[in-house]
């Protein structure tokens, strides 16, 4: 995996950002996939994910306004924090998001993804979240990391398990969801 600062033209960069702060979005490289941030052309496709019953265990569906906030927050975690999701491109598609975030209602840092359709049994979200588990571990160190998934969730749930992350229990934010703790080093 390479990584690299993001620099975009400013038409299409969603800052400005002042002080030079774009270089706050590294993009992640792997063998098949590039890990970037959003981008205002990204939108239409996020927003087309968030209306579908593909994000019902993610708080979705979404209406526009929901998902343009959602958007928007993603973007400014990123801003904030240091570290937040990445879109994913496979072969030049845009095929979801994973990464890394902690709102004030969860009480830890979750590693989490979202695939749109037709990108599923590819390995895409295992090689997207294992490159963004490696990214945490190395810029975030002595975090525990865990990701919060929907009990109904079982394509994710397997694909944590996969990934040696182990179910410890209930989500205090989500009686839902289950709480998976990723291990220290890579399975």
């Amino acid at each position: 995996m390479t990584v690299a600062p993001y620099m975009h033209a400013r038409a299409e960069r969603i800052g400005p950002f002042p002080g030079g702060q774009q270089d706050l979005f590294p993009v992640l490289t792997t063998e098949r996939l590039t890990m970037r941030p959003p981008q205002l052309a990204d939108f239409e496709t996020y927003a087309a994910f968030y209306a579908s019953d593909r994000a019902e265990h993610i708080g979705g569906p979404l209406d526009l306004r929901s998902a343009w906030n959602l958007f928007l927050t993603d973007v400014g975690t990123w801003a904030t924090f240091g570290f937040g999701f990445w879109m994913v491109e496979h072969e030049g598609q845009l095929v979801g998001q994973v990464g890394l975030h902690h709102p004030p209602h969860h009480a830890e840092l979750e590693l989490g993804w979202n695939l749109y359709a037709g990108s599923e049994g590819k390995g895409i979200a295992r090689e997207a979240a294992e490159a963004s588990r490696e990214w945490a571990r190395a810029h975030l160190p002595g975090q525990r990391l865990v990701s919060y998934i929907d009990r109904a969730n079982t394509r994710s749930i397997a694909l944590a398990e996969r990934m040696g992350a182990s179910d410890i229990g209930t989500a205090a934010h989500d009686e839902a969801c289950g709480t998976w703790l990723h291990p220290e080093r890579a399975a």
